[in-house]
């Protein structure tokens, strides 16, 4: 008795992982048809190597279609021993595959295993809540795979429920978080971190990974956007507390600069007006061809009876007292608007 305990003792020992449930297999085959060989009678063909692997096959896996059997009562004895080994190495096999894919589960919920991913967006930073909405502005379309990057004090990932959501955990100025994330393959990296001194960081360790990517970084300070300009001449800035921001630009890249040309010049080329009694254009869509046409001016909302209206259906009508907000290169005569259409 001791000598069987010692026996599986070393056994556990030696053949640990996917070498045990391999040698339990490999033993009860030949075993087996050592013993099989020794106990069918003789001209028997269960016991031919082209046989007895595909009996040994569909016995130990508890299949038995029967075509291959055993003549001998000795052999069906070894046919039974054969599906007890089956069995037995059957469930060391599904045991072992089930720690595997636990582990790899575990490791994939920590953020150590390297993603396989190319065209996705990479967003460098959590914070609880925050982070939550970006990425479900990022992935409302379903198209976009997000890599969700944190520090090490986040312990896993905490949108594991998240299907488009990987994670990866680490420094974040590292060189092997920028690989595990991939990068290099992304087409848009969202910088969201503690502080500006660390955008300036993780700037540099994208720059460095992916040059040329189109970076969009979140800074508290936006004074300190020419100096995170010295890292990538085309990063894209946005302030902090304007997280959805961030997701428009990663999702459209440039249009951070068309909201900043409208803030900016907005005191010089956004200009609102009174739709006049003897206004021609009825509806939104003519009252817009009408403004390109003749002024080169874009007409961006109305406000009517119902609100304001950004960009509204064409057929949207104009009724007299409608305000309408235009860009343009100059503000145009309200004498002009009652002259008729001009093409």
């Amino acid at each position: 008795m001791p000598f069987f305990v010692h026996f599986a003792r070393f056994v556990r020992l030696r053949l640990s992982g996917w070498r045990l449930p391999l040698a339990v297999a490999v033993s009860v085959f030949l075993s087996s048809w050592l013993a099989m060989a020794l106990t069918e009678p003789a001209g028997s063909t269960i016991t031919a190597p082209g046989t007895y692997w595909w009996y040994f096959l569909v016995t130990a896996a508890t299949v038995g279609y029967g075509d291959v059997f055993p003549a001998s009562t000795a052999g069906r004895l070894v046919g039974a021993y054969v599906i007890v080994g089956g069995i037995v190495t059957l469930t060391l096999l599904f045991t072992q595959l089930s720690e595997a894919l636990q582990s790899l589960r575990g490791r994939r919920l920590r953020g150590v295993v390297p993603l396989e991913l190319s065209g996705h967006v990479v967003l460098l930073g959590y914070w609880p809540g925050r982070t939550e909405r970006i990425v479900a502005e990022l992935t409302a379309e379903g198209r976009t795979q997000v890599a969700l990057c944190a520090w090490d004090d986040v312990a896993e990932n905490p949108m594991a429920d998240e299907p488009a959501v990987h994670f990866v955990r680490g420094d974040l100025t590292h060189e092997d978080v920028m690989r595990r994330a991939c990068v290099p393959q992304a087409r848009a990296v969202v910088v969201d971190v503690r502080d500006d001194n660390e955008t300036l960081a993780v700037a540099v360790a994208v720059e460095h990974a992916h040059p040329g990517v189109h970076l969009v970084a979140a800074l508290r300070d936006l004074e300190r956007r020419d100096t995170l300009r010295y890292v990538s001449a085309g990063v894209q800035a946005v302030q902090w507390h304007m997280p959805s921001l961030l997701t428009e630009e990663a999702n459209d890249p440039g249009i951070t600069q068309v909201y900043s040309e409208l803030m900016t010049h907005g005191g010089r080329n956004t200009y609102s007006l009174t739709v006049p009694p003897g206004f021609p254009h009825g509806t939104y869509g003519e009252c817009q061809r009408h403004f390109g046409a003749t002024w080169g001016a874009t007409v961006l909302a109305v406000r009517g009876p119902d609100g304001l209206a950004v960009s509204p259906p064409w057929e949207t009508p104009l009724a007299v007292g409608t305000t309408l907000y235009y860009v343009a290169e100059g503000r145009i005569p309200a004498r002009q608007l009652t002259g008729g259409s001009r093409t």
